[in-house]
């Protein structure tokens, strides 16, 4: 099963709009988990990617950082769920 992750923290517009394509998109793709991590609740997430928020990760690998393309994201889905 494809896994997507949204790494965030609270207050981020950035994270908002990013959730925001993730929701449009996901629902062409219902085998496809996600998952939402907080830097805020994470030392480590917190040191890695302080300055790269929002970060979407599918299957744990970077896919994005900062602003998150719908057209791209469907790509990366669609390559993942084949």
């Amino acid at each position: 099963m494809t896994r997507l992750t949204l790494i965030r923290k609270p207050g981020c517009h950035l994270c908002d709009d990013a959730r925001s394509v993730i929701d449009q998109v996901l629902p062409e793709f219902p085998g496809v988990e996600i998952g939402e991590l907080s830097i805020l609740d994470d030392p480590e997430l917190m040191e890695k990617h302080v300055e790269e928020i929002p970060v979407v990760l599918i299957d744990d690998r970077v896919h994005t950082i900062w602003r998150v393309d719908a057209e791209r994201l469907r790509t990366a889905l669609a390559a993942a769920t084949r």
